[in-house]
This record gives C-alpha cells, sequence and structure tokens, in this order.
C-alpha cells in the first residue's frame, strides 16, 4: 500500500488528474458555446431554420445526422485552436528563451561515404573509416616555443 500512495501523491499523477477534469470541463464548456450560439449562426447563413445539429438526412431507413458532426468539428477546432494559442506557442516560447538550443559542432564529409560528421571525429559513425584531422583540429597552426 505504501508504494501505492507514493505512486498516487507524486506531482506528476495529481497535475495529469487535474489537466484531464479541467480539459473535460473546457471541452464541456466549448461544445456548450458552439451549440448555443455557433450552430444557429450556421443554420442561418446556410438557409436552414432552427437547431442546424438536428439536420439529417436518410439512405434506406438509415439516419445520418450531419449536423451534429458539423457541431463536433466546429467544437474540435475551437479547442485545439485555444490549446495551440494559449498553451504550446507560450510554452515553446518559453522554453526557447530559458533553455535556448547549444551551437550544433561543426560538421564535414566523411571522405569515404560521404555522410556528415563532426569536425573533431576521428572515425566515420556510418562506415567507420578512418578520418584525418584538418590542419586547424590538430594543432598546425600553432607552434610550440622551442624548449631549451
Amino acid at each position: 500500500m505504501k508504494g501505492f500512495r507514493t505512486f498516487l501523491l507524486r506531482g506528476n499523477v495529481v497535475e495529469l488528474a487535474v489537466g484531464i477534469v479541467v480539459g473535460a470541463a473546457f471541452t464541456a464548456l466549448v461544445s456548450g458555446f458552439v451549440k448555443a450560439f455557433l450552430t444557429p449562426i450556421v443554420g442561418l447563413m446556410s438557409g436552414a431554420s432552427g437547431d442546424y445539429s438536428r439536420k439529417a438526412f436518410t439512405v434506406s431507413g438509415v439516419t445520418f445526422p450531419y449536423g451534429a458532426f458539423i457541431d463536433a468539428t466546429i467544437s474540435f477546432v475551437i479547442v485545439a485552436s485555444v490549446i495551440y494559442f494559449l498553451v504550446i506557442l507560450p510554452m515553446n516560447r518559453m522554453q526557447e528563451r530559458f533553455f535556448p538550443k547549444a551551437a550544433a559542432a561543426p560538421m564535414r564529409e566523411c571522405p569515404e561515404c560521404l555522410t556528415p560528421i563532426p569536425q573533431a571525429a576521428r572515425r566515420c559513425s556510418a562506415c567507420t573509416a578512418e578520418v584525418q584531422q584538418t590542419p586547424s583540429e590538430n594543432g598546425a597552426g600553432h607552434r610550440m616555443p622551442s624548449q631549451r
């Protein structure tokens, strides 16, 4: 029981549960908004009178409620837009600001297989061929002071 209690009281489990409850409440709110305001507007624009979400057609005795599908589509687009613009974009900006990406190591091509490898590599990671370092890497440009 102690392990189970520890699992339940971990921060990420509780945060996930709260997120699901808030997400469900938000989805219900958006669905209510769509049914109360947007679906009637779509109905007015398309020339239908009354509740557009109840529109359907029947083929061989089977009813296809396309109005309910349009309601669900509008709700999905609104929820996805809110999540993207109010959660994803701000989180990406915050990560870029507080956790900037390190500059990538300079690359060169392996002379054997032409795979990009780091400039300081001694072997190619793809073909395992030995690669010689460039003069700037092995210190040829620097002269050591002569010892007396």
